[in-house]
């Protein structure tokens, strides 16, 4: 069985995924990421065990009248107790009455679980596996066969393993899928038990595999060079312990570096698209460094790369980020070259000379501010408002003359009062606010004053907070460098500040803000003609 031309993607976020650790998906977000999984041209959706809780029972019910465009649901249990015949197992008719067109089903191929976790002798096994088969056939359901343990059954007792998906099989299973459940085998393995198990199946088999050794999207493309055409795995990898073999990884590896089709290359587009939804959903924090989709790995920052990575992206890309819906970043830092900071201000829409005095000038401010703890890979916000300001393409929208902060502590409760001076042309306003913290009462008595100013901000919102030590040797006299993200109806972005006091970083970094989200809505200043390398904005 030589390569194959296509791969089915068959997703298991919605079950194997939710046993991740500090993942529980509500019955509204196992919807709308069984619609977004569909709607990407998923093959097969195994959202759940019915009978197993409440609320996998209540989504079956719901997705039966749902529209599918591209996937099959498929609903997920194990074989029939042993001693008892499948039409009367309370999972199976369970299982055969939701109303799925397939059914995954998973049983023992390795001789240890059958008698130590049964408790059963392995001919009975074998009949467990074959009558829960036949009988979702006769039920008229595609019947995808599990084979649990099957890598480590198969070193263990190879005859019997194969025993197991042999029963499977002949009871007229459409699919068997071997299944490294424990994640403990390496590719190579994974490659040559397929080349001698294959030669065995007349139905399509696919690969099940789990990230202990970290490999689990290597050892599923091992399994379709020997001829798997479907991929089990979850969204971005989740799953119990290391996680599922990432369906991510997958998709694009066969698309790109194989040519294998799974979804197409405009659906590939929309591929970092749904590895951030499903983060979004599963309120987990994107990992930047995932492959393919991760914020940073298309990102860029010694001086040398950067340039080369202008004139040629190859010399530092192995695929154009568009492919897979992922874009290019020019990071700005201490270690910038000129094209990097040329390229990073042309992303703001100021056009400057890599030769021009003030993109050396502005590499020194980047560089004087690096040394204070100030770090702007995370904060574009902040960067475009020094290149601005450097250029004098900013605008003095207010100005904070100045402000005090007292924490109290009332009956067991702390509050925190502000009072700010701030003066917008010729007009000074006073406004004082209460806050659960210091820099929320800032924030509140802040916006009280502008926007009697800019109603315009009153759209703009601060939706996320971090603080880090630079200099923990330095104990409570340590720096301390204060992100903010805030956001609109158009857009996110990041600020930054940095103090000995928490305050005054935090200050730094919301006024940046504010500034920001009035620069994006009232429009920031270009100059007529270009002036010392500076083009028009």
């Amino acid at each position: 069985m030589s390569r194959p031309e296509r791969v089915f993607l068959y997703d298991t976020t919605l079950r194997d995924g939710a046993q991740a650790e500090g993942v529980s998906f509500s019955l509204e977000d196992k919807i709308r990421i069984a619609q977004k999984l569909d709607e990407f041209g998923i093959h097969y959706i195994e959202a759940g065990w019915p009978g197993s809780n409440p609320k996998d029972n209540e989504f079956f019910k719901i997705a039966r009248d749902m529209e599918w465009k591209n996937a099959k649901l498929v609903a997920f249990s194990m074989t029939r107790r042993k001693g008892v015949k499948a039409e009367n197992d309370d999972n199976i008719i369970t299982l055969l009455s939701c109303g799925t067109p397939v059914v995954a089903i998973v049983g023992k191929t390795w001789d240890f679980h059958v008698t130590e976790a049964l408790g059963t002798t392995l001919e009975e096994n074998l009949r467990m596996i074959e009558d829960t088969v036949r009988l979702a056939k006769r039920e008229g359901k595609e019947v995808v066969y599990d084979a649990e343990h099957f890598f480590d059954g198969y070193k263990s007792n190879p005859s019997y393993a194969l025993e197991t998906i042999l029963a499977a099989q002949e009871a007229g299973a459409d699919w068997i899928v071997p299944c490294d459940t424990n994640g403990g085998t390496l590719p190579h393995e994974i490659e040559q038990i397929l080349a001698e198990v294959k030669s065995h199946l007349k139905v399509p088999f696919g690969i099940h595999t789990h990230n202990d050794c970290d490999t689990a999207v290597a050892s599923a493309i091992a399994a379709v060079l020997q001829g798997a055409t479907q991929v089990q795995g979850t969204i971005n990898g989740i799953g119990e312990r290391t996680g599922n073999c990432n369906l991510i990884s997958v998709i694009a590896n066969l698309e790109l570096k194989l040519g294998i089709h799974c979804v197409g290359k405009e659906r590939l587009r929309k591929l970092t698209e749904l590895s951030y939804f499903v983060s979004e959903v599963a309120n987990l924090v994107p990992n930047d460094k995932q492959p393919f989709v991760g914020k940073s790995v298309f990102a860029h920052k010694g001086g040398m790369h950067s340039d080369a990575v202008m004139k040629r992206p190859e010399t530092y890309e192995h695929i154009p980020p568009e492919l897979v819906g992922n874009k290019r970043r020019i990071l700005v830092s201490e270690l910038a070259g000129r094209a990097a900071v040329v390229a990073k201000a042309a992303e703001f829409g100021i056009y400057l000379d890599k030769r021009s005095p003030e993109v050396a000038h502005i590499i020194n401010e980047i560089k004087r501010r690096e040394r204070e703890g100030y770090e702007y890979e995370s904060a574009d916000a902040s960067l475009e408002l020094l290149i601005r300001r450097h250029l004098g393409l900013s605008r003095k929208f207010f100005e904070l003359v100045n402000f005090t902060v007292v924490v109290t502590h009332r009956n067991g409760t702390i509050t925190a009062e502000a009072k700010v001076k701030v003066r917008v042309g010729d007009e000074e306003l006073i406004t004082a606010a209460e806050g659960d913290g210091p820099v929320h009462a800032l924030d509140i008595a802040l916006r009280k004053a502008l926007e009697s100013f800019y109603p315009e901000l009153k759209s703009v919102r601060l939706t996320d907070y971090k603080v880090r030590v630079v200099n923990s040797e330095a104990a409570t006299g340590a720096k301390v460098r204060v992100l903010i993200e805030s956001r609109d109806e158009a857009g996110v972005w990041t600020t930054i500040g940095v103090s000995t006091n928490i305050i005054e970083a935090s200050l730094i970094a919301l006024l940046d803000s504010l500034e920001y989200g009035l620069l994006r809505k009232l429009g920031a200043p270009v100059l007529a003609t270009p002036t010392s390398g500076v083009a028009k904005g």
